[in-house]
């Protein structure tokens, strides 16, 4: 799979995460309801036996199984199931399923056309051209689209949180037909409030440092040295400072998560593997017999990146060569 490609499925990946997001409580997959006093399931009722321990109608050990069984083990085998995934390839979920993050990547791309930047907290303004050389718009009207996405998305947040909590169908028939209740429209404008401000000025922030997922996420990643990780070769680093004509490397100016791709994994601690990094220096390096500086690597690639070595980015040429044996023929 070619980056660009790579990059077309992964939008994919996350739109369509983005719609099972949506759409799980609306067809009882998984949610709590508030009214019913029961969590639902697959379609089905999810019941843990507390309200009948509390009538006395069970058994104290038969109610602890049930938390066990139908709580505890559910929750920590898909924990579990995520942290695995980070130990060996990173942060997937968050560069290529989480919710959070489509809206993170969207409203980064609007503020970078309104005002040069990713986030208003960046020091410094991206290079005007896009990895592949074109002119990347620039305009502070913009932030007619910045403003109105953020609060339209965080609006969209709060009806979906809603709906975990109520019967979906009523929520939306509520918002149809005005007829909301005081509690529910309470939710939602604070739920809207918050959620616009942390769209705003906080997105990738909130994901570096305040999210319990991703955390726990680079925390497995780190403490394998074996991951897979974007790796660099270091032999070529001076090509990095005329990247973009001079304006800085490419790796720099896409990076949602405001991170320098070329550092060492213990600085890259917050990497979603969202290869955005990749498809720049791909793109910008697309004429260099060459190739990229960066690509992903793991096991002892991996370990040699973390230790400063450089990592031999090999072209398509030179795989075909090593694939048959022998040495690719000279330029």
């Amino acid at each position: 799979m070619n980056k660009p490609s790579l990059q077309r499925a992964r939008v994919l990946a996350q739109i369509a995460f983005f719609a099972l997001f949506t759409l799980t409580p609306v067809f009882d997959l998984f949610r709590y309801d508030l009214v019913a006093g029961h969590a639902w399931f697959l379609t089905y009722p999810w019941h843990l036996g507390i309200d009948e321990l509390i009538a006395g109608t069970a058994h104290p050990l038969a109610a602890a199984g049930n938390i066990v069984l139908f709580l505890f083990l559910p929750v920590l085998g898909t924990l579990a199931l995520i942290i695995l995934v980070a130990w060996k390839w990173g942060r997937l979920y968050c560069g290529w399923l989480c919710p959070h993050f489509s809206v993170v990547e969207t409203i980064n791309r609007l503020m970078l056309f309104a005002t040069g930047k990713h986030s208003l907290w960046d020091k410094k303004s991206t290079p005007p051209w896009e990895p592949d050389g074109t002119p990347a718009p620039r305009s502070r009207l913009y932030w007619f689209a910045v403003v109105p996405a953020a609060v339209a998305f965080a609006f969209a947040w709060a009806v979906v949180g809603l709906t975990y909590l109520m019967p979906p169908l009523h929520v939306y028939a509520g918002l149809l037909n005005g007829e909301l209740t005081r509690g529910e429209i309470i939710f939602l404008i604070a739920a809207t409030t918050v959620l616009s401000l942390e769209f705003l000025f906080a997105r990738h922030l909130f994901c570096r440092y305040a999210c319990a997922i991703g955390l726990f996420q680079s925390f497995a990643w780190i403490a394998n040295k074996n991951a897979m990780v974007v790796g660099c070769d270091r032999e070529r680093l001076s090509e990095c400072a005329d990247c973009l004509d001079g304006h800085g490397p490419a790796c720099d100016a896409v990076c949602p998560m405001r991170l320098k791709p070329r550092n060492v994994k213990r600085w890259m601690f917050a990497c979603t593997q969202c290869a955005q990094c990749i498809s720049a220096c791909t793109t910008v390096n697309r004429d260099k017999p060459q190739g990229q500086l960066l690509r992903w690597v793991a096991d002892s690639d991996a370990r040699k990146h973390e230790a400063g070595f450089s990592i031999l980015v090999k072209t398509e040429g030179q795989e075909a060569g090593d694939k048959h044996g022998k040495a690719p023929p000279q330029a």
